[in-house]
């Protein structure tokens, strides 16, 4: 893997990813975001495409209130579709995966502990976005 720094495509994989994206169709983006997605859900043994799901989840919380915005450096050149809100529940589970593989996925791959504990905290970031509100209209205005 060739890594550079922390950020969701900040490694070879995901920035050929991203180039993925920008040669998809417009209509096709949302396929691929979620075919990685639900891949590295179901995966079993070494997540092949773990670094894919990082990137994705960054697509879909950069949508998401409080979401930042892709390293366009690296990230897709090209304008993504809005995402449907059921990516957000797809995307912190593939991350969910992604944390809990500490011996097969990309957890296993870091030297540098500091480098391992920024990543992580990248990860946690994109969570706490993609995690959907919680209801604001009370159903029932219920008094004593």
């Amino acid at each position: 893997m060739g890594t550079w720094d922390t950020g969701p495509f900040d490694n070879d994989t995901a920035a050929d990813f991203a180039n993925a994206l920008d040669d998809a169709e417009p209509e096709a983006r949302e396929a691929l975001i979620r075919g990685v997605l639900v891949r590295t859900i179901d995966a079993t043994g070494y997540l092949t495409e773990a670094e894919e799901a990082v990137a994705a989840a960054a697509l879909i919380a950069a949508q998401c209130p409080g979401g930042e915005p892709v390293d366009m450096s690296y990230g897709p050149e090209t304008p993504m579709p809005v995402f449907p809100s059921d990516l957000r529940a797809l995307a912190d589970e593939a991350l969910a995966r992604v944390v809990s593989d500490e011996d097969g996925g990309p957890a296993s791959n870091w030297v540098d502990l500091e480098d391992w504990k920024q990543w992580r905290a990248v990860l946690t970031r994109l969570r706490a976005v993609l995690v959907p509100p919680p209801p604001s209209n009370a159903l029932f205005d219920v008094q004593p």
